[in-house]
């Protein structure tokens, strides 16, 4: 299996872009003012690129791993992340800021969890890190 990005599929590359971009932009949307216009709008792009990333993941099968129909137990993250964000999205509608932070933290959390999985080095993103990238394995 290639690991170069110039050999990866495209929607291994679109789920990647998607996913980076989440990963760096959730701290941004966290640490901006809570209410301001510049909050929401990091927070709804945020949540467009999650679930971006989800749906595009649901699409990316493994058989090599123990997996049902290709969907592997890194899969159950998509759900979860895509739970918290919906969580996340209820409290808020009801002004309940508490329960709406806890929900996005959790949904953010699924997403850090998956990048450090993606990580492997038998993983399409673990080899290109490890082995083409760095050299190491």
């Amino acid at each position: 299996m290639p690991s170069t990005l110039t050999h990866m599929p495209p929607l291994i590359a679109v789920h990647l872009v998607l996913a980076l971009a989440a990963l760096v932009l959730g701290p941004v949307a966290m640490l901006i003012r809570k209410g301001s216009r510049w909050h929401r709008a990091t927070g709804y792009a945020w949540v467009t690129l999650m679930l971006g990333a989800a749906l595009s993941a649901m699409a990316i099968r493994d058989y090599r791993l123990p997996n049902i129909a290709g969907y592997t137990p890194v899969h159950l993250l998509v759900v979860l992340t895509v739970g918290g964000i919906a969580m996340a999205m209820w409290h808020i509608s009801r002004r309940n800021i508490r329960a709406h932070r806890r929900a996005i933290l959790f949904a953010y959390n699924g997403v850090v969890i998956a990048a450090l999985f993606s990580l492997l080095p038998t993983r399409r993103l673990g080899m290109l890190v490890w082995h083409d990238w760095l050299g190491w394995m």
